[in-house]
């Protein structure tokens, strides 16, 4: 079966790699600042995360974020740095110690992202401008940067249904797992997959997983093994890598082999990808998206326009017209793997041929 590579324009991509220093002042509300408030490289930036399950938050979002302002406030500025381990209730506390210790500006990917919605207007009462990160927080943020969801998804059901090929009929059925009711992207995943799906397979089952669990994505498929039947099961659409090493443990148990979905590139999720367990993964990015908010970061807490930063534009329910920077996204199969994760330096080819992957690599040209 011919694997194509598709790559997604997911909006226009207006990371600046300049510096912020040459950023105009704003005259707006949501980034300026009074010319007395202005402040110059050394300022203090928040960092809240929301979990540690999924690899990419400690691997690559908080060293490229850290590495990044480092750079464009000449190593002057600090940042204070706090992961929420998926605890919506721990996340508020870190925003109140955040206020506490006076961070002159946010950066906050949020475990709820509704539930967050006081903490957001706390920080911004104390005088801190925020800008959400990878999750569109509610309340009064000042920017955000993530990728384009929907996109996302349809990214991910229109690899499944290459996958399928011929087997893509309205009579197929098909397994869809979902991420948590708590992340508003997860909402916007589903909603782009489910745009391309409907009406071109029957979704047999579909789960919303708490906490983007891998083992309860292992439940809920070996649930869906056994309500639908595995002989009549075609593909997973799994909302990410993580959850679609759960799903595949359970496939595995039950010896049944079909094309499953992914996002973020995780090495664990290439490995799969490189021995045809797992036909694909959403490559998104990091660096660009890391720069993105580090850049409007620094910005704001300079009292600088974010103007010639972010090009888009974004509403919550609590928000309109944030300023935004989008980031394109690539549907990473087994046929562009040199052209992505290792050409942009996220993995070695060692990293990645390891042990029983070693011989599956050399099949794909994939060398140390």
């Amino acid at each position: 079966m011919r694997r194509a590579a598709v790559v997604v324009a997911a909006g226009a991509m207006a990371v600046s790699l300049a510096a912020c220093g040459s950023a105009k002042e704003s005259k707006g509300n949501n980034d300026s600042a009074s010319a007395s408030a202005k402040k110059g490289d050394d300022i203090k930036v928040g960092l809240l995360l929301p979990e540690n399950k999924t690899a990419r938050y400690e691997k690559f979002d908080k060293p490229l974020i850290e590495k990044k302002i480092s750079e464009l406030t000449n190593g002057k500025a600090t940042v204070d740095y706090n992961n929420a381990r998926q605890d919506a209730n721990l996340q508020a506390q870190q925003v109140d110690t955040m206020i506490t210790n006076k961070v002159d500006v946010l950066i906050l990917d949020a475990v709820d992202a509704k539930a967050i919605q006081n903490s957001v207007q706390k920080a911004v009462d104390a005088g801190i401008k925020v800008v959400a990160y990878d999750r569109l927080a509610e309340g009064p943020i000042s920017a955000y940067t993530s990728f384009d969801n929907e996109q996302v998804g349809k990214t991910q059901g229109e690899a499944l249904l290459e996958a399928l090929g011929d087997k893509a009929k309205k009579s197929t059925k098909i397994v869809m797992v979902n991420g948590s009711v708590t992340d508003p992207n997860a909402a916007q995943f589903k909603k782009g997959a489910h745009s391309v799906l409907d009406g071109k397979v029957t979704i047999a089952k579909e789960y919303d997983t708490k906490e983007w669990s891998p083992d309860n994505a292992n439940s809920e498929m070996e649930a869906a093994i056994s309500s639908v039947g595995k002989t009549k099961i075609a593909g997973v659409y799994s909302a990410n890598d993580g959850m679609a090493g759960g799903i595949i443990t359970a496939l595995n148990a039950a010896g049944l082999k079909v094309p499953v979905t992914g996002q973020d590139a995780e090495l664990a999720g290439v490995q799969r990808i490189v021995s045809g367990e797992q036909y694909m993964s959403v490559y998104k990015p990091y660096a660009p998206e890391a720069a993105a908010a580090a850049e409007m970061a620094v910005a704001l807490a300079q009292g600088k326009s974010l103007d010639s930063l972010a090009k888009d534009k974004v509403s919550s329910a609590s928000q309109k017209d944030v300023p935004a920077v989008l980031v394109p996204v690539t549907s990473l199969t087994q046929d562009n793997i040199k052209d992505t994760v290792i050409k942009d330096g996220v993995y070695t080819a060692a990293d990645i041929c390891t042990g029983k992957y070693k011989a599956a690599c050399e099949k794909l040209g994939l060398t140390k």
